[in-house]
């Protein structure tokens, strides 16, 4: 587990780790509309100064959240030769042979990595600061409202509070199993497609076992104890926002409201 960083909570001592978590995820949902607002790069480095300040605030170390970027990478880079293949926008940068790069797809993937370096750090910050009961709290009063349209906001709640946690579970799950895989002589990374598409199938077909039955013990040890989905449940923990709570809520709307003037000005 200490190599995976994205749905881990750290149990650290910082403003940001006692924020109410409805405060928290409502931040993180204004700052994500903004991040898509077209508020140009001087927009963006507005948006990563305050995610950085953020993530400084809750503590949290630069290798940590670059581990959980890392699983990115590769479809980063997909995107980047998709987007070279593809566009051919602005002016030739340079070419080899026949083939040109133009500054419209640099410039069009660079966006797409800065909006997801972004969106991988707020919900890393999110998920470090929050504990997952805190989180399924948080989103079942947010969705409250929506209960009398018939929204089941409790189950909707645990679901995603539930599938955050069994993230870093599952990624540790497929790292021992490749370890497994590996010492019975099976070859991840060499060999032809035939080849690698075997040995990808001997790794998901334990996988999807092993995250079956762990689904299967999680719903009888929630049964076990009495759970029954649709009932209506008491709260031990009252969740009471603070005044840096609103002041984190005045942040993000205030954020937004910058990156739409930014936007609507045309900031390069």
């Amino acid at each position: 587990m200490n190599n995976i960083a994205l749905g881990q909570y750290l149990p650290l001592n910082s403003i940001v780790h006692r924020m109410d978590p409805r405060a928290k995820i409502a931040a993180m949902l204004i700052v994500m509309i903004a991040i898509f607002i077209p508020a140009g790069y001087s927009g963006y480095a507005v948006l990563g100064i305050v995610v950085c300040a953020v993530a400084i605030l809750a503590r949290l170390r630069l290798s940590f959240v670059w581990r959980a970027m890392r699983p990115m990478l590769f479809m980063l880079v997909f995107l980047l030769i998709v987007n070279l293949l593809v566009i051919h926008e602005g002016y030739v940068l340079f070419s080899i042979g026949s083939f040109r790069v133009y500054s419209g797809a640099v410039s069009q993937t660079l966006y797409i990595v800065i909006r997801l370096a972004l969106m991988v750090t707020i919900t890393t910050i999110l998920t470090a600061t929050t504990k997952p009961l805190d989180l399924t709290l948080g989103i079942e009063d947010l969705l409250k409202p929506f209960q009398k349209i018939g929204l089941p906001a409790h189950e909707i709640a645990m679901m995603i509070s539930i599938a955050l946690r069994f993230i870093p579970t599952l990624i540790e799950e497929t790292q021992r199993i490749m370890k497994a895989q590996a010492s019975r002589g099976v070859d991840l990374e060499n060999g032809s497609i035939k080849e690698k598409v075997v040995a990808i199938l001997s790794l998901l077909v334990p996988l999807l076992v092993s995250a079956w039955d762990r689904a299967v013990q999680l719903a009888d040890a929630m049964e076990a104890r009495g759970y029954v989905p649709g009932k209506p449940r008491t709260r031990y923990k009252k969740l009471k926002m603070q005044n840096y709570d609103f002041a984190l809520l005045f942040g993000g709307v205030l954020l937004l409201t910058m990156m739409i003037a930014m936007g609507a000005l045309g900031c390069a």
